[in-house]
């Protein structure tokens, strides 16, 4: 199994997204068996070599969506959407169905994988993939069976979603959308007040992506709610490493005296 902390050390252009992805179901489950999910991703590439493969982004994002949604069946979770496992790639291949950043993960990684060029955009409260070719590019929905959408559309959901209407969405780097994964599972565990299954997901996302410094912030602030504040000075360190802004080290910096003074 490949280590988080080898996910840190990697160039974000050389991180296999569907290896990560593996990496980080295992956390949790390490008994889940990765080989569905590999043997598909596997299929699924052949599959698309052997045909003579489509020049334009609509026609190339047609067939991925045949092949995840319409073969394979993988769409999103609207039954249960909270449910964890939704965010676990290796069950979502299993029960059929993913959270939109899962299964947006699979669009991209196939997409490449065959050397076509494919992106996850972050929306507010949702992900989107852009695929492109030759001639155009295409948005899809993987939560809704894969479907192309307009952009005008991706704009609504934006909307819908308390965001700004934007001209062009980002596309995420592959940690971010690593992060993204765990972000959605971290948020829910806050909110239900299991600040200890919080805190082993942003170690997590630390591990995965050190230098976002936002990442050690979070998990000193529920360090410090759960009592450590020795882990919690450890990640304020880690977090001074990685900023370069004056005011951010001024926070950081604050912050250390505070806990200096909470221990005397």
């Amino acid at each position: 199994m490949m280590e988080l902390n080898a996910i840190g050390l990697l160039d974000d252009a050389d991180i296999d997204l569907v290896d990560a992805a593996i990496a980080l179901a295992q956390a949790d489950r390490p008994e889940a068996d990765p080989g569905r999910l590999k043997r598909l991703v596997t299929g699924w590439a052949i599959a698309l070599q052997r045909d003579p493969a489509p020049v334009s982004g609509s026609g190339r994002a047609r067939r991925l969506a045949g092949l995840i949604a319409g073969e394979s069946g993988l769409t999103g979770a609207t039954d249960d959407y909270d449910n964890p496992l939704n965010a676990d790639l290796i069950a979502v291949v299993d029960r059929q169905r993913g959270l939109p950043v899962a299964l947006s993960i699979l669009y991209v990684a196939l997409a490449r994988r065959v050397g076509w060029r494919a992106d996850a955009l972050n929306l507010p409260g949702h992900v989107i993939v852009e695929v492109r070719g030759g001639v155009d590019s295409a948005l899809i929905d993987p939560f809704d069976h894969g479907v192309g959408i307009t952009r005008e559309r991706a704009m609504g959901i934006a909307r819908q979603a308390g965001g700004e209407p934007q001209a062009r969405f980002e596309p995420m780097s592959n940690r971010q959308l690593l992060v993204r994964l765990l972000t959605n599972q971290a948020s829910r565990a806050r909110a239900a007040g299991d600040v200890r299954r919080a805190l082993g997901l942003y170690e997590r996302m630390s591990q995965v992506a050190p230098r976002l410094s936002s990442l050690w912030w979070e998990r000193a602030r529920l360090e410090q709610l759960l009592g450590l504040n020795s882990a919690a000075r450890a990640s304020l360190t880690a977090m001074l490493e990685t900023t370069h802004d004056p005011a951010l080290t001024q926070r950081i910096q604050a912050a250390l005296a505070a806990l200096a003074r909470s221990d005397s």
